[in-house]
């Protein structure tokens, strides 16, 4: 009964010695190859026998008929392609005449080759340097880039990122190795074609293993972001939800909503919940209200407040200070996070105010947990501070 077994294919297809010696000690163990695919080779099982293996390499994917026919009468087979590489075998005890007696003349092959190879080289690292370029500017131009990490929209293209980054890796060891090959056949130097290969095998399975769960993990993690991502309607009883609520600040009865609807969502009392692999639980809000018989402390107008609030619940503590700090500089926008103090109070580990035109603000933090509030109206920041008290000691304690 026929038998077929799939081996991760080499990503280092250039070294053509390598290859060959692999592909003869699997005939010797009764794997014959009979197809390279895109990521794995293919072994038929059969008989145990020594067989030689010859690669050669040619200016177009596809071999001409005369060529073929000629190794064929030389006692090689055809056996299978990939890219511009043509596999031949012959049993060992037939002593089957080289493809190429002359070095020199076998450099000549690999010429268009070269060629292909520093395009590919030029080609990707262009690509990636675009793509590092707009990444870095999404991670690093307002200078909040672990606000970007948690919030995790760009770390995905991080994966990405990655991904393009070992394309350019490849693609610059196979134009050294081609270009290098070649100046050692040019210098008389026959390949070797039993040369060691399990030590290399095994380094790239494990690097093609990390490579595909990597694009596995980059793949699946924008689809559970986008399923956690959702915006409704502010209740306007109280939830179960850590998040401060603007009739706790103010304690007015008659305070009623200012609302902005569209498509069914009052987006003037709305929240966001969304997930990130950093930060699993994520939620931001905005209320906005009206106290018609009361006007601003200033007499300016009819009494309006607003409240707007982040909410992070973070994987682990290392992120909570760089994540308090990247709050600061995003809403103050970077160069006025001095008008931030620091405030001690026993229901956080980390507590710092602001109050400027007219705008109160606070980031403070609880184990794992991070809250941002920005109000705009007539409380004082006490209120403030023990309302967000009891919504992070909720969150803290799950």
């Amino acid at each position: 009964m026929n038998k077929n077994v799939r081996k991760v294919r080499p990503a280092d297809y250039w070294r053509i010695g390598e290859h060959e010696s692999w592909f003869s000690d699997m005939s010797a163990k009764g794997w014959h190859l009979h197809k390279m695919g895109i990521q794995f080779a293919h072994f038929k099982k059969g008989d145990p026998k020594r067989m030689e293996y010859r690669i050669e390499v040619t200016e177009k994917k596809g071999m001409s008929l005369e060529q073929s026919e000629m190794y064929e009468g030389n006692g090689w087979d055809y056996v299978t392609s990939y890219h511009y590489f043509h596999v031949f075998s012959s049993p060992e005890e037939n002593h089957a005449p080289e493809l190429h007696t002359d070095p020199m003349e076998q450099s000549f092959t690999l010429d268009q080759l070269n060629e292909k190879l520093i395009f590919n080289f030029i080609g990707t690292l262009i690509g990636f340097l675009l793509i590092i370029g707009m990444l870095s500017a999404v991670w690093f131009l307002d200078g909040t880039p672990i606000l970007r990490l948690v919030e995790g929209f760009v770390v995905q293209q991080t994966f990405i990122s990655l991904i393009i980054f070992y394309n350019v890796f490849i693609s610059t060891r196979a134009m050294l190795s081609i270009q290098a090959l070649r100046r050692n056949l040019k210098e008389g130097k026959t390949i070797d074609h039993h040369a060691p290969w399990e030590k290399r095998l095994r380094r790239n399975t494990v690097l093609s293993i990390i490579i595909a769960i990597t694009i596995i993990i980059g793949t699946i993690l924008p689809f559970i972001q986008l399923f956690k991502y959702e915006t409704f309607t502010l209740p306007k009883e109280d939830t179960n939800l850590p998040i401060v609520r603007l009739a706790d600040i103010e304690q007015n009865p008659l305070l009623i909503r200012d609302e902005y609807y569209i498509d069914e969502i009052d987006w003037g009392n709305h929240y966001t919940s969304n997930w990130s692999i950093i930060a699993p639980v994520q939620y931001e809000s905005n209320e906005n209200g009206v106290i018609e018989n009361q006007k601003w402390l200033d007499e300016s107008g009819i009494y309006s407040p607003s409240l707007s609030s982040e909410v992070y619940y973070l994987r682990s503590k290392i992120f909570v200070k760089p994540l308090i700090s990247d709050l600061m500089k995003w809403h103050l926008y970077g160069d006025e996070t001095k008008l931030f103090v620091e405030k001690q109070h026993p229901s956080f580990d980390q507590l710092m105010i602001c109050e400027d035109k007219g705008w109160k603000q606070l980031v403070a933090s609880k184990g794992k947990v991070v809250m941002y509030i920005r109000y705009s109206g007539n409380a004082e920041m006490n209120v403030l501070i023990e309302n967000v008290a009891q919504k992070i000691s909720v969150l803290a304690g799950k």
